[in-house]
């Protein structure tokens, strides 16, 4: 059985509806709320649709398809600009040491300062593969399929790409990071904060958040344990993005601590390493196998395929790929090594 990518449509809201449910809570860009997955779904269509090339606040949400059964298994997201309509805050940890002659003591401080020094980033997100499939490699194809996008649509996203991954939490829904800082300030508990932003936005959070700096040592021990860190479910996320070229720079999610990775566009190594490449034949393909793409905006399609080059010609690929591509002999992809 064969998957491909392509851009969600109207259509495709109860699958992804039914995906969100799954998620178990704290996934921002997936909440099972039926009228802000609608919202989203309808803002990817425009953002699909919109003919100008430039950076500005679009979101792309991708389904993985099985074309002869149309079962949606899987969805991500990439946002072409955060901070746009509103701020787009996270808490930065730095050390401040500070020595005391007298005691003869240095003190080596972690503070966390609330920022918004990623906005104007490109993020990628949203990512959520259905666990009857989570083998075979097909949620390596939903997360690098958002990279081939950039790709062929360089010009609408930014120098500096970022990805939030979802921090620890328990199994009632609640994290030990915003019980200790930002519960303190809000009045409600991780879940209510969580799902209110997942549907209003942040602007609650300039609102009532306390601009100064926060001193780690004031936290409990078990925020100070998890901050920073994945939720369990999301480590192999992180993996895949760590071989793509993120990484942790020392930026926390303000709600559950989790880490926020970041990478430079070009240096991301799909983006990097993939190459573009006209198909001259479709046929048996080669031993090689490949991520390919290829389609402008809403006719964009991603899949694997077995490749063959062909010296100062293109490429081969199979013939099932070719169908799911919709491409033919004398069109253009662009492809890397899976």
């Amino acid at each position: 059985m064969s998957y491909r990518v392509r851009p969600a449509t109207g259509e495709d809201y109860k699958a992804i509806y039914q995906m969100a449910k799954l998620t178990g809570g704290g996934f921002t860009n997936l909440p099972p709320d039926r009228q802000t997955l609608v919202a989203k779904l309808d803002r990817s269509m425009r953002s699909f649709e919109r003919e100008e090339e430039s950076q500005t606040g679009d979101l792309y949400v991708f389904v993985l398809e099985d074309p002869k059964t149309n079962r949606i298994r899987g969805t991500c997201q990439v946002f072409g600009q955060v901070g746009v309509t509103q701020p787009f805050y996270s808490y930065h940890l730095s050390t401040l040491t500070q020595s005391s002659p007298e005691l003869g003591k240095t003190f080596r401080n972690q503070l966390l300062t609330l920022t918004t020094d990623l906005e104007g980033s490109s993020e990628v997100g949203g990512l959520f593969l259905h666990p009857e499939l989570r083998a075979g490699g097909w949620g390596s194809l939903l997360a690098r399929s958002r990279y081939l996008f950039i790709k062929l649509h360089r010009q609408r996203f930014g120098d500096r790409t970022l990805a939030e991954l979802r921090g620890v939490m328990d199994e009632a829904g609640n994290a030990p990071f915003w019980d200790a800082l930002a519960g303190k300030f809000f009045g409600m508990t991780f879940p209510e904060a969580d799902e209110f932003n997942a549907v209003h936005g942040t602007q609650f959070i300039a609102d009532l958040m306390p601009r100064s700096p926060v001193y780690v040592a004031l936290l409990t021990d078990g925020a100070k344990a998890v901050m920073g860190q994945p939720h369990p479910s999301g480590k192999a996320a992180l993996r895949m993005l760590e071989e793509e070229g993120f990484y942790f720079d020392r930026y926390v999610d303000i709600f559950d601590g989790g880490p926020t990775v970041t990478a430079d566009t070009d240096d991301i190594r799909t983006v990097r390493e993939s190459a573009r490449e006209k198909v001259c034949e479709i046929g048996e393909g080669g031993k090689a196998t490949a991520l390919v793409a290829a389609g402008r905006l809403k006719d964009f399609r991603c899949c694997y395929t077995s490749v063959k080059k062909l010296p100062k010609k293109g490429v081969c690929i199979d013939a099932e790929a070719a169908d799911l591509l919709e491409v033919g002999v004398g069109d253009d992809v662009v492809m890397v090594a899976r």
